[in-house]
């Protein structure tokens, strides 16, 4: 079999902490601004005709969540005042304040990032999809942001099915702890292939036929698609679904043990 093309390192990365309170924190690595090509090339594994055709995007500048949210987190800003809707605040399905929260609807995030705005005084919103995709090649061009193919040492998805000349590994069929797996990008973020899918701001769309080139999220002003984006892959899918290119959707309001987020700044460093 030939050697596997992996790149496995710890990282380093300009960050700040936000303090939730009672011990709780935030951790958040500057994305730093510059273009990429979105989408995948037609004989990339996995591939599908959602992630065409490939674009340029140029991204600014901003801050985003090193892990996915965690239960302590969620449960820390859960406590706050409501904006426009209740929080449960023990939601997820599998317990454990350092694994990623789940069960958590694109309505619920975004409620979750509103009241986070207000009580730090930092505007806090889902990433872009475009901004989730930069954010998480981290300057690669590769299927994922460590090499050609996943290993389930490296990442928490299905292990019982394969990418590319990888062996099969562990279905764990469940969440781990966010940075379990202590692989970071090169800007230092975590669990960006697996573990949970994490909802972005943008509105679902089939293709990248007119998809904004600057960053921005792509909106849809009427209530003709309540569908939203998610990216990362999870504990429950194959490996082709981690991809760095692979997109799914579901309704603004569904909730399922899968699906968690994670949170973005821009702007931060003015404050």
């Amino acid at each position: 079999m030939p050697k596997l093309a992996i790149i496995r390192e710890r990282r380093q990365a300009q960050h700040y902490i936000e303090d939730l309170g009672t011990g709780v924190k935030l951790e958040m690595v500057l994305i730093p601004g510059g273009s990429f090509m979105m989408g995948s090339p037609e004989d990339e594994e996995g591939h599908s005709s959602a992630e065409s055709p490939q674009h340029s995007v140029t991204i600014k500048p901003f801050f985003m969540g090193q892990y996915p949210v965690t239960q302590a987190q969620w449960q820390a800003v859960a406590s706050l005042p409501k904006i426009k809707q209740q929080l449960k605040p023990i939601p997820s399905n599998f317990k454990g304040t350092d694994r990623p929260v789940e069960n958590i609807s694109w309505d619920d995030a975004v409620e979750f990032c509103d009241r986070l705005t207000r009580k730090t005084k930092r505007k806090y919103r889902l990433p872009s999809e475009a901004e989730w995709e930069y954010a998480c090649r981290a300057g690669t061009s590769t299927p994922f942001h460590f090499g050609e193919t996943i290993t389930t040492d490296l990442a928490n998805y299905d292990g019982n099915y394969t990418y590319g000349d990888a062996p099969k590994g562990v279905y764990r069929e469940e969440t781990t702890p966010v940075g379990n797996f202590g692989v970071a990008n090169a800007f230092g973020l975590y669990d960006m292939h697996g573990n949970v899918r994490e909802w972005c701001m943008d509105n679902w769309h089939e293709n990248y036929k007119g998809a904004p080139t600057d960053g921005s999220a792509w909106l849809i002003d009427n209530d003709n698609n309540s569908f939203r984006l998610l990216r990362g892959g999870s504990w429950l899918f194959y490996p082709a679904n981690c991809r760095s290119a692979s997109r799914d959707n579901y309704d603004a309001d569904f909730r399922i043990d899968y699906i968690g987020f994670r949170v973005a700044c821009a702007g931060a460093w003015t404050q």
